[in-house]
């Protein structure tokens, strides 16, 4: 509950290092598929139906490349740099598809950061069970930057 307690900020500009790691693993269940259908409408059939997908090149449903990118994001405002982070660009690829109830791992890489900017250059990279490569590129990331670094309920009002 975030009420009457204090809440982190991520680390400012100053505190994050060039070489820095965060590994992550994400296994696709069917609940995340649909809430990610159900939110964006997304009745692509690639998705969901095994009968179509079955008669593409990918031969079974695929998760989208949206849905992965949010793990992506979320795993930067969660955790690198943290909380009052946001992206401000990114250049992601899926050179492989990723299935359903495969598990992924994720890793990101701080390559750059630029203080007087403000902001953090983050290399990320994913790879399914059997090694591929599913996702690849950068993401361009405005690092937290509040005066103070604790937030309680009062900060929050509007939440």
């Amino acid at each position: 509950m975030i009420l009457g307690k204090k809440r982190r900020v991520g680390r400012g500009i100053e505190e994050i290092k060039v070489g820095e790691k965060l590994k992550l693993t994400e296994k696709i269940e069917d609940r995340d598929l649909l809430l990610y259908l159900g939110l964006t409408n997304d009745p692509n059939p690639i998705y969901i139906q095994h009968d179509f997908a079955s008669q593409t090149d990918v031969q079974k449903p695929i998760v989208p490349t949206l849905m992965l990118t949010g793990f992506i994001t979320s795993a930067i405002s969660k955790y690198l740099p943290g909380p009052g982070s946001y992206v401000l660009a990114q250049h992601l690829e899926f050179p492989n598809p990723v299935y359903h109830y495969e598990t992924i791992t994720i890793t990101l890489e701080v390559t750059a950061v630029d203080i007087e900017a403000n902001q953090v250059k983050i290399t990320v990279t994913a790879l399914n069970e059997t090694s591929e490569q599913t996702v690849q590129g950068y993401v361009l990331v405005a690092a937290p930057s509040v005066k103070n670094r604790q937030l309680t309920s009062q900060t929050m009002d509007n939440f």
